[in-house]
């Protein structure tokens, strides 16, 4: 037994040696120098927020870069990934979404753009309650798409009293609206499939601005808004899908591509326009590297980007807004 005890604390005696030996080798040792794959090092918090460009929309200040909702609301655009809606499900819990609200706003990102969903809407509440700042965009589930007004005016009016600071008619509505109902991704998505009902388009338009807010209307297809510029419809803002075709799946027309008309018809026309422009889907669903996508959208014209992100990614997307708006090269002078 004796024997037994000895070689006992004879090896605790060895590990706990052995471990503050390691200890003290660590905390003398410092790299002098960083890998060459290493990142390099974020600025502090403060200055990489002020260093975040900005437009104006109405009297709202808003950051070239905008958080996009889908990720948030779990509604993910994956192909035929299935089970990439379940994953992104899993990982943004209602605590890593109030975290990922937390990072977009250290970075310089202040304003939020999402649909109504009561869980999201209840967590952005929770953010300001806990000292949050960011702005909201907010549009209605798509209530306005079967032509329903009452729907669309009640959503509205739910979203006001939620406190959003700006409204916008999706794309799905402004699409169906103006009469284009073929699947976005499909050979004849920019053709028109049924009449346009722009005048149940302006009685939303009405119905949103007559709560005092800056009101937007998104498009997926170029001529919703054609139509609402040669018709002199009241909006604030658009909110427009734009990127470039050069990536493998562009072309599996299935939930691939969003902006189904030509990238030079888009630039053309958007020259003409001399409202705020908000570029969306910009990565393609994910499928363009932000670098590429970004610059794309601000060399095209847009004025602001709206991306998905998760939380590990708001860094670096921030990072590349920061470098690419002040430098890009663009035709169409900023209307924001």
């Amino acid at each position: 037994m004796t024997s037994e005890m000895n070689r006992r604390k004879f090896v605790q005696h060895s590990v706990l040696a052995s471990a503050g030996a390691a200890m003290a080798v660590s905390a003398a040792v410092k790299p002098t120098t960083a890998r060459a794959d290493d990142p390099p090092p974020l600025a502090s918090t403060p200055t990489v927020a002020a260093d975040m460009p900005r437009g104006k929309i109405g009297d709202m200040e808003i950051s070239r870069l905008l958080l996009g909702g889908n990720l948030l609301t779990h509604f993910t655009h994956s192909r035929d990934l299935k089970y990439v809606y379940s994953l992104a499900k899993h990982y943004n819990t209602e605590n890593k979404i109030l975290e990922t609200l937390a990072v977009a706003e250290e970075h310089g990102i202040n304003t939020v753009v999402v649909h109504n969903v009561p869980s999201i809407i209840a967590l952005l509440q929770k953010h300001r309650q806990r000292g949050g700042k960011l702005q909201w965009i907010t549009c209605t589930s798509h209530a306005l798409a079967g032509g329903d007004l009452a729907k669309f005016a009640g959503e509205v009016e739910t979203l006001v009293d939620a406190g959003t600071d700006a409204l916008y008619i999706s794309g799905v509505e402004a699409d169906c609206m103006c009469g284009f109902k073929n699947g976005i991704s499909a050979v004849n998505s920019a053709e028109r499939s049924d009449k346009p009902k722009l005048d149940v388009l302006a009685q939303a338009l009405d119905l949103a601005k007559a709560h005092g807010l800056p009101t937007g209307l998104g498009a997926h297809r170029l001529g919703a808004i054609q139509d609402c510029e040669k018709a002199g419809l009241e909006i604030d803002f658009y909110l427009k899908t734009f990127h470039h075709l050069n990536y493998p799946t562009a072309d599996l027309k299935y939930d691939s591509s969003f902006c189904p008309d030509p990238a030079e018809e888009v630039v053309k026309f958007m020259q003409t326009v001399k409202k705020p422009w908000i570029a969306f889907k910009v990565m393609a669903a994910g499928a363009i590297p932000p670098q590429s996508a970004f610059e794309y959208a601000f060399a095209g014209g847009a004025d602001f980007v709206l991306a998905g992100m998760f939380d590990f990614e708001i860094a670096e997307d921030a990072r590349i807004v920061r470098e690419v708006f002040p430098t890009v090269q663009r035709q169409r002078p900023l209307q924001a």
